[in-house]
């Protein structure tokens, strides 16, 4: 290869351009191209007849030379190829970039909306997916002793029904004194304080009860079964589960669906005495209502049907947090940011899903005349 050159005549009218114009001599021929411009005249005459190679670093450097008249008119002595690839180096290095369009601000709501729509779709038909996945796990360890986890079983019981029963039976106290508060307040004006007392039975054992203990499970349980399985996942323990010929939804799922079907009602009958509780409390100390009056409106005064109704939606939600919490868990890809964000998702859809189906319940009992 030889080295580029580019000699300027003593009266600095005429240059003469000579060797390799390649990528491999571009700092070499930077350094004569940025001297012959402070030496030269204002329009010298260029030879470019003893150029052998040229590429487009070269014609760039022959263009900074030449002042980017826009032509290859001025190199005499080009070959065709050559005087081509210089011209096609000129029209790229004068040819604007299309100006990006201003976003609009309404064809952007419009396109995030239908991103969340599609999302959302796809969300409920893995999850949809992902129930009759376990059901039919579930159906068959049914007949398979030998497949049944108990150990498992028990461990998961216990870190969601009795290591939660604190938070609940404590939440579910203090609400139920706020709604007894709330109720007297208003019903005051009224005269009617004694309904204060209707007014907390229903609350908890319809819709509080199990909604309060259906929320801190999805925030507490659903969460940790996302970060275990996901954080599985990441270690490749998922991989080496299949690897070995077992499920991963016999090995992982299944204990923590069963767990959660156990806790789930149990704590929700805690939260609903606990709330009843609450607001009895409330009741004997701020409205005059003694501990037998309380019981005795309690008991002739709140159907039974009251309290089915709220323990039908236990299993519903604990089947729904478990499912949801498993398969975020499924879905980490493998890095910690990664569990990170279906943890944070499996909370977000658990308690959507959880206050979603006590809506429409609520609707359905309603209509039935429950």
């Amino acid at each position: 290869m030889q080295p580029g050159t580019a000699t300027l005549t003593p009266d600095g009218t005429r240059i003469a351009l000579a060797g390799d114009w390649v990528l491999a001599c571009a700092p070499a021929l930077a350094a004569q191209v940025e001297q012959l411009q402070r030496r030269a005249a204002a329009t010298p005459v260029f030879d470019a007849s003893g150029i052998d190679r040229l590429d487009t670093a070269g014609a760039s450097l022959l263009l900074q030379l030449g002042g980017e008249t826009g032509s290859a008119d001025r190199f005499a002595g080009l070959g065709a190829r050559q005087r081509a690839l210089l011209d096609t180096v000129v029209r790229a290095m004068h040819t604007r970039p299309a100006r990006p369009r201003a976003p609009n601000g309404v064809i952007e709501l419009f396109a995030n909306a239908g991103k969340a729509v599609e999302t959302l779709w796809r969300d409920l038909a893995q999850l949809v997916g992902f129930i009759g996945l376990i059901l039919a796990s579930l159906a068959q360890s049914i007949v398979r002793p030998q497949r049944w986890r108990v150990t498992s079983l028990f461990f998961h019981i216990e870190q969601t029904g009795l290591n939660a029963v604190p938070i609940v039976a404590l939440l579910s106290f203090l609400v139920g004194a706020v709604v007894a508060f709330l109720g007297a307040t208003i019903l005051r004006d009224f005269g009617a304080t004694v309904f204060t007392v209707e007014l907390i039975s229903y609350s908890f054992l319809r819709e509080f009860g199990v909604l309060l203990t259906a929320i801190m499970i999805a925030g507490r349980s659903g969460s940790a079964f996302t970060a275990q399985i996901g954080s599985m996942k990441a270690r490749e323990e998922v991989d080496a589960i299949r690897t070995m010929g077992l499920s991963p939804v016999d090995v992982l799922v299944l204990p923590r669906v069963l767990a959660l079907l156990i806790s789930m009602p149990l704590l929700s009958f805690l939260a609903m005495v606990a709330g009843i509780v609450g607001g009895a409390v409330v009741c004997i100390y701020t409205l005059d209502i003694s501990p037998g009056m309380f019981v005795h409106r309690l008991n002739e005064m709140t159907q039974v049907k009251h309290f089915w109704v709220g323990m039908a939606k236990a299993p519903l939600f604990a089947f729904l947090i478990a499912a949801i919490g498993c398969l975020e868990g499924f879905k980490v890809s493998g890095s910690a940011e990664s569990v990170g964000a279906h943890t944070t998702s499996s909370v977000v859809q658990s308690i959507f899903v959880v206050i979603l189906v006590d809506a429409l319940a609520a609707i359905f009992f309603m209509e039935i005349g429950w």
